[in-house]
């Protein structure tokens, strides 16, 4: 995903409105941009406070400005600048963070971005992605360069493999169908899409399960409508994200849930539990950690039949 993001950075860095900010981050493939459009290029150092400061000041003089670091770096560090300065002014400043979720996860807890997403979508004005593979990511930094107002981009870091075709329609806030099934619906975000298509074959080729499969790149404006006809056309909801089920993707999903007097639809969240992971290995390896989706979706499954 972060390929697809820089080659898309470098393609509309041609418009003189478009500044890209590090925090001393991302050599190796920033250099295209900072050597071709020097003039929109700022490396703040690691300061991710001073990084959102400069930032709102740009976008206050017209600039449209991506922000650029990992894990939660770019979010947990800076917060108040976020909410103050960028939130409180409605200002177009895209904050980008690569590896969400635990990419960094053999550099331990102060690398892992798994609250990121619960953190960025309590803050008005702000707009949350998180694309599931390259396709999406490319589409969604177009789409947030011409967004006003702030946006969270949260990027994997894994080499994800392209789910969708390159002529997949893509909008900010409207789901996208992967795969069509009448029993459970997968709602996933972010990195765990893959994941979730992977599952959902699986079950298909066990079990004879017909998924519904969506692709929730939005989390804030969330697609409403998208979750209300999987709640009533198929046998139960399972979201799917790589962050704290608590207040992510699960928790936005809970809430449409209740909110549109559907509570009794069987539902579960797959995800981070709500504790501390003292951990240490590679992404992999700590998704492990989480369980088995497939299992999570059969014991729905069999408790609506039940």
């Amino acid at each position: 995903m972060r390929k697809a993001f820089i080659d898309t950075i470098n393609a509309i860095g041609s418009d003189p409105r478009i500044w890209f900010a590090t925090a001393d981050l991302g050599y190796s493939v920033i250099e295209y941009f900072r050597d071709t459009y020097p003039d929109q290029f700022v490396n703040v150092g690691i300061a991710e406070q001073n990084l959102v400061g400069v930032a709102a000041g740009l976008a206050h003089s017209g600039k449209v400005v991506f922000t650029y670091s990992i894990a939660n770096f770019p979010t947990l560090r800076c917060l108040e600048q976020i909410r103050n300065d960028v939130c409180y002014h409605n200002l177009p400043v895209k904050i980008v963070a690569v590896g969400g979720g635990c990419a960094y996860g053999a550099l331990g807890y102060t690398h892992h971005g798994t609250e990121d997403i619960g953190i960025m979508r309590a803050l008005p004005q702000m707009v949350v992605v998180a694309p599931g593979d390259p396709i999406e990511a490319a589409a969604a930094t177009r789409a947030l360069a011409a967004l006003p107002g702030p946006a969270y981009l949260r990027l994997g870091k894994a080499g994800e493999a392209n789910v969708h075709t390159s002529d997949t329609s893509f909008e900010i806030g409207k789901a996208i169908t992967v795969t069509s099934g009448d029993d459970i619906t997968f709602i996933a975000t972010g990195g765990m899409l893959c994941h979730a298509v992977k599952v959902a074959r699986q079950l298909e080729e066990e079990h004879r399960l017909k998924l519904t499969v969506l692709s929730m790149h939005t989390i804030k404006p969330i697609d409403v409508e998208a979750i209300v006809r999987a709640a009533k056309t198929t046998g139960g909801i399972v979201t799917v994200e790589d962050h704290s089920v608590n207040t992510g993707l699960g928790a936005a999903v809970a809430d449409v849930l209740a909110t549109e007097q559907l509570a009794g639809v069987p539902f579960a969240k797959f995800g981070m539990t709500d504790s501390m992971c003292h951990l240490v290995g590679s992404q992999e390896y700590l998704y492990q950690q989480m369980g088995d989706l497939g299992a999570t979706a059969v014991r729905l499954l069999r408790l609506t039949s039940a």
